[in-house]
C-alpha cells in the first residue's frame, strides 16, 4: 500500500485539508460543496478531533453524522482520509479515568481543556484508543469515500505519572536485563544513586538539579518506543477490517518525541505537516527542509503533505501573514520534493474555538477574499500535475540525522546551551539549499555510499556501529564533514575516553579533540584563513589530516581550526568551531566542488529553486520557483505543465512545472 493507491483512486495528486462539518451547519454544508468543487478539492481529512461526538459516552458511539458526511463528500467527488480522533479524549473519558491524565515532571496532573491531556501508557487510554479505532474501521473500512486512514494526530506528549513509570520499568528491564547493567549504563555511582531494586526506577522527574543523564536519555527512547508501540495497536485494529493505506501525521522535528526512522517504518505512507517559523525566502527553505525529512523518511518514496498553514507563518509569538503567490510556492516545493499532493489545516477558519485565528482555505472573510483566489489557482496547478504520480526524487548528498544524538544534547549538564541539536540539522540543509542542491536526510548507521558528500552537524552522540559506518564510508571513497562536539559520548551518553570522536572516526578525520572550550555569549574568533567563528572550539591535534585553517586566539592560536585528511580513497573533513553563515557556505561550496556535486541546474541566478522528479520510465519533470525579486532567465525553453506554453524566464515569484523529456 503507498501513495500510488491514494493518487489512483483520486485521480491525480491530492488537494484539500482538513474538514470538520461538525462545526457548521447545513447552509454552510452546502456551500462547502460548492467551493470544494471549485477549489479543485479531491481529499479531506475527517474526524481527527471528534471524539466526543463519535462516542457521546463510554462504549456508545454515534455515527450517524458522520456518515452523512461522508456520503456527502463521496457525492461530491471528495475522497476521504478518516482520522482515529484519539489525540483529544472528550470531558467523560477524563472525569472516568482520571489517572489517565498527563502528569508533568513536577507532579501536576493537567486535566481536560485542551488537546494532548492524555497518558499514552494509561490502560485506560489504549483500551480506549484501539476500541475506537477498530469501531471506526469495521464501519467504513471498505466505504467508496475511503482513501486513507489517520492514526491519532501528532503524537507528541510526555508523561511522567506512574503508569509511566511502570512501563518504564519493563522497557529498562527488556533494555538492560539487569540492574546491575543497568546502573553501568546510568552511572549511578556518580552522586549514590546506585538503584537495589526496580521498584526505585522512576522516570527523570523534577529533581533538585541536574537530572541523571542516562535516564533521561533512555526515557526519551522508552516514550518513542511506546508511541509506535501505540501507533501500531489503531493501525493493526484498522487492518482486520480494512485494506487502506494507514499512516500518522509527524510535525515539526523539536515537536515530536518520536524515532523517526523507526516510527516511519511502521506508516504505509510517510505524512507530515508542516509550518514555517519565519516568512519569505527562509519560509521556502523551511519548506525544503521538512519536505527533504518527510521523503528520506520513507526511503525515498513519495510521500504526503497532510497540513500545511494556508496564509500565515509562525514567527516566535507572532503569527504573520504570507505573501501573496506563497500558497502556490510552498505547495510546489512540497511536491517538487516528492509529496503526492498537498493538504492544509484546515478549510474552512473556525469561528470558535482555541484555533480561531489558525489561517484556513476558506478564511473568516469567506469566498470573495485574496486567500480562497489563491487557494482556487494553486487546486489548479495541483491538478494539472497527476502525470507526475508516482515518481521520485533523487540527492546526491546527505545530512545525517539521529534522534538519539538529539535526545543527548537535551540532557542536563552539557558545557553549554548553545548545542542546538535542530538548529545543525536546518543550517547546514540551508547551506546546501542556497548552493541549488537537493538533499536527503540519513541515519549514521544507514548505508551511505551513493552519496558523494555527507554532512554530520551534530552528532554529540555516536554508536560504535555509526562510527565505523563513517569511517568506512570515507574509507571507499567519500567525503565526510563533521562539525565540532560530534562523537563525544558513546550510546550510553558515557564520556568517549582517550580523545574525541569516537576511535573509527578519529581515524577517518585523521584528528584527536583533547578539550572542549565554548566560547563566550557574544564572543567572534577569526580562524588563520579570515573566516570568523561563534560558540564553540576545540583543542584538537592532527593525526594525519592538514590543517586548513587554524586559531589565532588565546591558547588555541596556532592549532588546527579545519581540518582534511585522505583517508582510503576519501576525504575526512572536520570543522571545530561555529562558522558564520557566509563562511559556513563558503565552507559548504567548497565541500560540493571537492566531491563533484553541482546544483540542480546549473546557472540560475540566486533564490531560484530547481527540483527535479523523476518516474520509472525515464520520464522527468522540473520544478523552478523564483523566491527572487528579479526575473530569471531559463537556460532552455520547455513546456510548462501549469501554463500549457513554453516558458523561458521566470518571473518574480513565479513557478513553472517544465516536463524535460
Amino acid at each position: 500500500m503507498t501513495t500510488r493507491s491514494i493518487t489512483d483512486r483520486l485521480g491525480g495528486l491530492a488537494f484539500g485539508g482538513d474538514y470538520n462539518p461538525e462545526q457548521w451547519d447545513e447552509p454552510v454544508w452546502k456551500e462547502d460543496d460548492d467551493l470544494m468543487h471549485r477549489a479543485r478539492v479531491n481529499l479531506a481529512t475527517v474526524g481527527v478531533f471528534s471524539w466526543a461526538l463519535l462516542e457521546p459516552e463510554e462504549g456508545r458511539y454515534d455515527f450517524a453524522w458522520l456518515d452523512a458526511h461522508l456520503e456527502r463528500l463521496h457525492a461530491n467527488g471528495v475522497a476521504v482520509d478518516l482520522a482515529t480522533p484519539t489525540a483529544s479524549p472528550p470531558p467523560w473519558f477524563t472525569l472516568a479515568h482520571p489517572d489517565a491524565s498527563t502528569v508533568r515532571p513536577d507532579g501536576t496532573r493537567l486535566v481536560h481543556g485542551s488537546r494532548d491531556t492524555y497518558c499514552l501508557t494509561a490502560p485506560a487510554y489504549r483500551e480506549a484508543a484501539r476500541r475506537m479505532a477498530g469501531a471506526l474501521a469495521e464501519r467504513y473500512g471498505d466505504h467508496p469515500a475511503l482513501a486513507l486512514w489517520h492514526v491519532h494526530n501528532e503524537y507528541a506528549t510526555l508523561c511522567y505519572c506512574d503508569h509511566s513509570a511502570a512501563s518504564f520499568r519493563v522497557w529498562l528491564r527488556a533494555r538492560h536485563g539487569t540492574l546491575d547493567i543497568l546502573n553501568e549504563a546510568w552511572g549511578t555511582a556518580f552522586w549514590s544513586q546506585r538503584y537495589t531494586s526496580w521498584e526505585q526506577v522512576l522516570p527523570p522527574r523534577a529533581t533538585n538539579w541536574h537530572r541523571n543523564p542516562g535516564q533521561e536519555l533512555d526515557f526519551r527512547r522508552f516514550w518513542a518506543d511506546e508511541v509506535t508501540a501505540a501507533y501500531r495497536e489503531q493501525r493493526d485494529a484498522i487492518r482486520a477490517h480494512s485494506d487502506r493505506p494507514v499512516t500518522t501525521n509527524l510535525m515539526l522535528p523539536a515537536y515530536q518525541n518520536i524515532d523517526v526512522w523507526a516510527l516511519a517504518r511502521e506508516l504505509d505512507v510517510v505524512t507530515v505537516d508542516q509550518y514555517p517559523s519565519a516568512p519569505g525566502v527562509d519560509a521556502a527553505a523551511d519548506v525544503a527542509f521538512h519536505a527533504d525529512r518527510a521523503r528520506s523518511l520513507g526511503a525515498g518514496r513519495p510521500w504526503l503533505l497532510m497540513e500545511q498553514g494556508t496564509s500565515t507563518v509562525y514567527d516566535g509569538d507572532r503569527v504573520l501573514a504570507k505573501e501573496p503567490g506563497d500558497i502556490l510556492r510552498h505547495t510546489l516545493g512540497h511536491i517538487a520534493r516528492g509529496s503526492e499532493g498537498a493538504l492544509f489545516f484546515q478549510w474552512r477558519q473556525s469561528r470558535a474555538g482555541a484555533e480561531t485565528w489558525h489561517s484556513a482555505m476558506v478564511p473568516h472573510a469567506g469566498p470573495d477574499s485574496r486567500i480562497f483566489r489563491e487557494v482556487t489557482r494553486t487546486g489548479e496547478a495541483v491538478a494539472r500535475l497527476g502525470e507526475l504520480a508516482g515518481s521520485t526524487v533523487s540527492a546526491p548528498v546527505a545530512v545525517l540525522h539521529d534522534p538519539d544524538a538529539w535526545w543527548a544534547l537535551g540532557v542536563d549538564g552539557l558545557p553549554t546551551a548553545d548545542l542546538d541539536y535542530h538548529a545543525a540539522l536546518g543550517r547546514a540543509h540551508r547551506a546546501l539549499w542556497d548552493a541549488g542542491v537537493t538533499v536527503d536526510f540519513a541515519h549514521p548507521a544507514h548505508e551511505l555510499s551513493r552519496y558523494p558528500l555527507v554532512v554530520a552537524p551534530a552528532l554529540f552522540l555516536l554508536s560504535d556501529k555509526a562510527a565505523e559506518n563513517l569511517r568506512r564510508y570515507v574509507a571507499d571513497g567519500g567525503t565526510l564533514l563533521v562539525q565540532h562536539a560530534s562523537g563525544y559520548v558513546d550510546e550510553r551518553l558515557h564520556a568517549r575516553l582517550g580523545g574525541y570522536p569516537a576511535a573509527p572516526l578519529r581515524e577517518a578525520l585523521g584528528i584527536r579533540v583533547e578539550e572542549y572550550r565554548p566560547l563566550r555569549r557574544d564572543e567572534r574568533i577569526t580562524l588563520s584563513d579570515g573566516t570568523r567563528g561563534t560558540s564553540w572550539s576545540e583543542s584538537l591535534r592532527t593525526e594525519g589530516a592538514e590543517t586548513l585553517a587554524a586559531y589565532t586566539h588565546g591558547m588555541l592560536t596556532g592549532g588546527p581550526a579545519l581540518t582534511r585528511h585522505r583517508f582510503g580513497t576519501g576525504r575526512g573533513w572536520y570543522l571545530s568551531t561555529r562558522l558564520t553563515d557566509a563562511d559556513y557556505a563558503a565552507l559548504v561550496a567548497r565541500l560540493l566542488d571537492e566531491a563533484g556535486v553541482g546544483p540542480e541546474l546549473p546557472g540560475l541566478p540566486p533564490r531560484v529553486e530547481a527540483v527535479t522528479r523523476h518516474a520509472p520510465d525515464g520520464r522527468r519533470w522540473r520544478f523552478l520557483i523564483n523566491h527572487g525579486a528579479e526575473s530569471a532567465p531559463l537556460p532552455a525553453s520547455a513546456h510548462d505543465l501549469l501554463t500549457d506554453d513554453t516558458v523561458s524566464e521566470l518571473p518574480p515569484g513565479g513557478c513553472a512545472v517544465l516536463r524535460i523529456t
